[in-house]
């Protein structure tokens, strides 16, 4: 199986994800790991023909990142999750569940990273 990453910024990842849905390729998921204490890689997986291509998104976590809900609507699920899981934001959502997709009990601040940003570190940036 072959494999290609290709780096995106904010301002590109939705023209990338578009050229992605126009030559064929299916969304399967996104990851997300914490790199450092103020920033987050973002990866972006999709298969045609068993030909995985990733976009990789380095954001710092103060900083929203688009949607790709637009594009591909499955990923509103996985965007929620990566909010709940990791306290970033994303920006033009179809369906932003407010960092309550999981019940308040059972996942509490970002339990995926090391240092979380407050609701207030998002909206003073």
């Amino acid at each position: 199986m072959k494999e290609e990453v290709i780096s995106v910024t904010p301002d590109t990842v939705l023209n990338e994800t578009v050229d992605m849905k126009r030559s064929g390729y299916r969304f399967v998921t996104m990851s997300c790991v914490e790199l450092d204490a103020d920033t987050v890689d973002i990866l972006y997986h999709f298969d045609k023909d068993l030909v995985l291509k990733h976009l990789r998104l380095t954001i710092p976590k103060k900083e929203a990142a688009p949607s790709i809900s637009p594009v591909y609507f499955a990923a509103f699920l996985v965007e929620n999750e990566i909010q709940d899981q990791f306290g970033i934001r994303f920006d033009g959502l179809v369906l932003d569940y407010d960092r309550t997709l999981y019940l308040e009990e059972e996942v509490q601040g970002a339990p995926y990273c090391r240092i979380t940003v407050s609701e207030e570190e998002h909206k003073a940036s």
